[in-house]
Formats: structure tokens, sequence, C-alpha cells
């Protein structure tokens, strides 16, 4: 298994802020994370790392990269995909399979492991709406399976965030449909990303969960907060939904402008935003 001491967690994170890390794993079977959750001490089990957010003095504890967990495999409308599978690379698989259902994870920057854990979701459509069963692992490395209606999937939601679960890996079934639809949705999708999200720069994707009947990115631009900066963190100026990294922001430049939107719609329409990214703290 790969270990590395001290592992800068910019180099992991889709921010591209955070300190080292005391250590940082990349177990590639069952039983190497298994191992890694009955080690006990401070921990945290990531996918990609494309919603999260560490500090700038780094994490006393072990994170653990589920990446290289990344067998995905088909039986009949079912897809297979261990914790590490990236959504993009479980959506071409059900195209390449004539499989819909999952054109909506095209693009979103995850894996299997982190959409489960959020009920990751856009375009209309969400994890828990095609998510058949869960293979997961308790602290103590036991592994258990349970039904999707057990794992209390809501928007952005899952038991997974209560602690104590890890996902090894996830069936998703699916129904049968035209390569061709299920492209020209992928298709439509990500032109859309292109045009709407600021990809070109650092972010966590979208900062805040929608608050009901509002959308989170049309508020913050309501109040005055496009292009708002930060040290180098910034409200993006294409979408007021994301808070980017101009290039040297640091996670404390991040969380204080997360606070000043917060403040500031709060203050000017009355909604609440909850933060949808994932502050890790060493307390």
């Amino acid at each position: 298994m790969l270990l590395r001491e001290n592992a800068p967690l910019r180099e992991y994170c889709s921010m591209r802020v955070g300190g080292p890390a005391k250590l940082a794993a990349f177990p590639e079977t069952a039983e190497e994370l298994a191992s890694l959750l009955r080690a006990g001490g401070r921990r945290v089990v990531l996918g990609g790392g494309s919603n999260v957010l560490f500090p700038d003095e780094g994490y006393d504890g072990t994170v653990i990269f589920t990446t290289k967990l990344c067998r995905l495999s088909a039986d009949g409308c079912v897809l297979s995909a261990q914790a590490g599978v990236t959504l993009s690379a479980l959506a071409r698989k059900a195209l390449d399979c004539g499989l819909g259902g999952l054109a909506f994870a095209y693009g979103i920057p995850g894996t299997v492991g982190g959409g489960v854990y959020m009920n990751a979701g856009a375009y209309g459509g969400q994890i828990a709406d095609c998510l058949e069963r869960a293979t997961l692992l308790d602290d103590t490395g036991e592994m258990l399976v349970l039904p999707a209606s057990e794992l209390a999937l809501g928007y952005r939601s899952s038991a997974l965030m209560d602690g104590g679960l890890t996902l090894l890996s996830a069936d998703f079934r699916l129904a049968p449909a035209s390569p061709e639809s299920i492209r020209a949705e992928m298709d439509g999708n990500m032109r859309a990303r292109r045009e709407k999200q600021p990809l070109e720069y650092p972010s966590c994707g979208s900062t805040f969960k929608r608050p009901p009947g509002h959308f989170a990115g049309a508020l913050i631009e309501q109040c005055g907060l496009k292009g708002y900066t930060v040290g180098g963190a910034q409200v993006s100026e294409k979408h007021a939904g994301f808070v980017i990294n101009r290039g040297d922001a640091t996670s404390a430049d991040v969380l204080a402008l997360i606070g000043h939107i917060q403040r500031v719609v709060r203050e000017k329409t009355g909604v609440s935003l909850a933060c949808e990214v994932r502050i890790i703290e060493n307390e």
C-alpha cells in the first residue's frame, strides 16, 4: 500500500489549499482499507478530494484516499463500482452498456464514494435515483451490505455522514436506453457546465446547498457579492455559487469568504445558506 508522510493536501484536493497530512494512505484492496480503519486514530476517508477543505496547518492524522479502489463492472442492468471510481467513469460505463440514468453524473468532479456519501446530483438527477445497494466497512473493518433504502439518502446527505461507515462499493440499477440519447444528455450537461461554471479555476464546486425556494448563486449575486474577494479566494464572476481559488488562496481565505457570504445573504435576504463543502478540522 502506498503511504506518504507529510503529504501536501493541496496536491490532492480540488480547491488546492491545505497544509500537510501526517500520513496519506492509498489502499488498493478492501483488506487494506479495512486494516486502516481498524488501526483507529484520527483519520478521514476521501475519494478525489473534490468537495473538502483542509486547514492551512494541515491534518494531524491519516487521510485515506480511495482512488486506487477503482474496479468497475456490469451485470445486465446493474453497474458495480468501487468507491474510487470517478462519477464520470461510471457515467461513461453506463453509456457503453446502453444504460440510462447516470448521465447527470457525467462531469461531477467526484468519486462514487463521495457521491454516495453526499447523495451527489446535478441537472435533475441524483445518486438516490439509481443506487440499489452499498457495500460498507464499519470502524472495525467488518463488511456489511445495505439496501439504498437504509442509507437515509436526502438532499446532499446520507447516513454515511453520521460516521462509523465507509463505502467500499456500490451497485446501481439502471434501465436500457439508446446510446444516442444518453450521449446527447451527457454532452448537453457538459456544455452547460463549461458555459456556466468556472472550471478554469480550482474550486470545490457548488459552495452552498440550494435553500428551499431559492438558488444560492442567485441570492449571492443579488447581494452584490459576485467577484467579492478575500485574499486569494473569490466569488466567481462567472457563477456566484462557486468560491474559487485565484491562485494563491489559503484555506483561511476560503473560510472567511464563505462566512462573509453567509452573513451578508442572511442580513439582506433572511435566507441562511448551508455550506455544501466538507470542512475538515483537527479538533
